[in-house]
Formats: structure tokens, sequence, C-alpha cells
């Protein structure tokens, strides 16, 4: 079997005034198809705040009809979107919805450009949330960026940012709250614990068991061996198949003891009967399962503690 490897060319610089819009997104297609029309709305609004000032917006992945929406769906599709972008264009990552942030990591890692992450704030769609997670995953690349929120994409605030990002490329924000910690101002109490916790860890160790670890391309969120294993931590990596089967094992008298536990201690359910849009009797066992077999799954292998990351279907 041969193999042609395909002609390599360079992407032909933007203009002096513009700037290239990505967007990514869920890797469900039900998801990107229902969030689309938030997307839309946010990124028009972008568009005609950008024009404002005199930049013009170049969306650099196009609408799929055939998908019914328009965002960057896998690592792959983000890969071959940043290779149409010249590595000097500026690049605005939009979000106004969840999403995955590896289908614009590796993308963004090699790019040279300005890079400017910014989302939506509102309580309705989680743009917010999803910048975040990607802001987390370039932080700890080591991957300098900008980034801004917006409630309506017009007021001051906003306004003035994007005029500083288009001028010189860099977002001030007040970081006066932020201080370095002082150890003189930890308690002696608080210090002792410290102190004998990270003996009793170096010493015994610890095992953390992690379900699945960057489940959703979530880079910020795992910890390199490298910086735990100092610290007598070590990780068993623990799989969603396995969890799945065992949760086949629980039991429906588990199940109902636990639910009427919590109900006992003041935990209410509203519950609904359709499971696409209620939080149904079943979903909360199935949850209450995942649990159970999740803390067996942790005695077992000698968890100290366990984590489970958001998890595509469960």
């Amino acid at each position: 079997m041969t193999y042609t490897i395909p002609e390599l060319t360079q992407p032909e610089p933007t203009d002096p005034d513009e700037v290239v819009l990505v967007a990514s997104g869920d890797l469900r297609l039900s998801a990107n198809q229902t969030c689309w029309p938030a997307q839309e709305e946010m990124e028009q609004r972008v568009v005609s705040s950008f024009g404002e000032l005199g930049a013009r917006v170049r969306r650099a992945h196009a609408f799929n009809p055939d998908e019914g929406h328009g965002f960057i769906s896998s690592q792959r599709m983000g890969m071959d979107v940043f290779a149409t972008i010249h590595p000097d264009t500026p690049v605005v990552v939009a979000e106004a919805v969840w999403q995955y942030s590896h289908h614009v990591l590796a993308g963004l890692m090699a790019h040279r450009g300005p890079v400017l992450t910014m989302a939506n704030w509102e309580g309705k769609w989680p743009g917010l949330v999803g910048m975040l997670n990607l802001n987390g995953s370039l932080t700890k690349a080591g991957r300098a960026y900008s980034t801004v929120w917006s409630k309506d994409f017009a007021d001051e605030y906003y306004t003035s940012r994007i005029r500083q990002w288009l001028s010189e490329w860099r977002i001030d924000h007040d970081t006066s709250h932020v201080q370095s910690l002082d150890p003189s101002a930890i308690p002696n109490s608080e210090e002792i614990l410290g102190q004998t916790l990270a003996r009793q860890l170096t010493h015994r160790k610890a095992i953390m068991g992690i379900f699945d670890e960057g489940c959703m391309g979530m880079y910020n969120a795992i910890i390199d061996d490298h910086m735990l294993m100092p610290l007598g931590i070590y990780k068993e990596r623990l799989s969603q198949s396995a969890l799945l089967a065992e949760m086949r094992d629980v039991t429906t008298t588990e199940v109902d003891f636990i639910d009427s536990w919590l109900e006992d201690r003041g935990m209410t359910f509203n519950l609904g009967e359709d499971p696409e849009t209620d939080l149904t009797v079943d979903q909360v066992h199935d949850q209450i399962r995942m649990y159970v077999a999740a803390a067996r799954i942790a005695d077992r292998f000698g968890c100290d503690l366990i984590g489970i990351q958001y998890q595509q279907g469960l």
C-alpha cells in the first residue's frame, strides 16, 4: 500500500483589518444543533461590535447545512480548520455554549498570531464555562492569549477591551484583588495540619482513582503525573466501561435504600416524566448506581480518593 503525502500550501495572509473567528463546539450532533442558534446570535453581535471599531471578522469554517450547525465538532476538524488559517492571523475563539477544548487546542498551540477568547455572560447558555475551560487549557499549555466576556457585546467595558486588543493584541484586566500568599499569615494550627498531611502522604502515599482522564478534551483538568508523584500521590486510571459494567450489579434494593436515605436527610427531587426535558426517577436511580459502582471500584483498587470527570454518556 502506498500513501501520497498531500502537498502543503501556505494559507494567504489576511488583510490588516481582518480577524478570523473560530467556534469550538460539542462532539454530540444533537447538542451542536440545539445550541447553534445561540452561537449564531452571539457571532452576529461580535461581528457588529468589531465592525464598529473598523475590523472585519471572517469565519474560518462555514455552516454545515447537512449537520445543521457551524461548530468545530472534532479534534481532527479543528486541525484541518487551522491548517487553512495563516499562522500570523489574529484569531478570535467565540463561545456561546459548552465546547470541547481539544477541538481547537492543537491549532491554537501552533498558531503564531494573537489569540482572543470570548464568551457570553448569561444563565441559559454556558459559553462562559466553555471559554474558561479553554482558558485553563491554554494557561496549562503555556500559550499566551487574551480574554473578554459580555452580556450583550455592546457595553463599554467590552468595547474598550476589544479596542485595546485590536490596537495592541492584548487586553488588560484589573487584577488588584489577586495577592500572593503570605506564609506568615497562615494560622499555626493550619500550618501544622499541612505539614503533618505532607509527611503522611510522602510516607504512606495515596492512590487517586480517575475515570477516563481527559474526558471531553479537558486538558486543564489533568494534573500531570510528574507533579503529583513527588507529593506521594499516584494515579489509578479507571475505565468508564468498567464503571458501566459495575453499575449493572447494583441491586434495586440497594438503590431504593440510598434513595430513601437521601430523602430522609432532606434531599428534594423535582421529578418529571419526560427524560428529554425532565429529571426522571430512572435517571436518579442510574446516578445512584454509578456512585455505588464507583465506590466499589475505588475500594477494590485501594483508592484514597476518586474523580469522575464529566462523562460522555453517563
